[in-house]
């Protein structure tokens, strides 16, 4: 596991930079399972979660939010049935900054 979940996020301004492409190329391999991509010409992280039922997913969305909180930096969290889909982004810069990559390795080590 990459050393992103010993890190805490800082708190971001609107003028803060997004990770370069040189960044996040060294940055996604630590978070082989999240799928950047472009949304509204926002990049952003994505990780659809698949359980069991719709109660596992519930479960889990609930510790997302709770982890978002913990760090002060926010998802989109889609619960369907068996599934959870997270979403990082940096609303702040419209797009993304290191503390995506560091939710997002903490999203993933919720399940460890």
């Amino acid at each position: 596991m990459s050393n992103l979940t010993q890190q805490k996020c800082e708190a971001c301004r609107a003028d803060a930079p997004q990770v370069s492409e040189q960044e996040l190329a060294e940055l996604i391999r630590d978070i082989p399972d999240w799928v950047p991509q472009v949304r509204d010409n926002v990049m952003q992280l994505e990780r659809e979660f698949t359980f069991k039922n719709f109660k596992q997913a519930w479960a889990f969305s609930n510790q997302v939010a709770e982890l978002a909180e913990a760090e002060f930096h926010h998802p989109s969290i889609l619960l369907e049935w068996g599934k959870v889909t997270v979403t990082w982004w940096t609303h702040a810069i419209n797009g993304l900054h290191k503390n995506d990559f560091i939710c997002a390795a903490k999203t993933d080590a919720l399940l460890k």
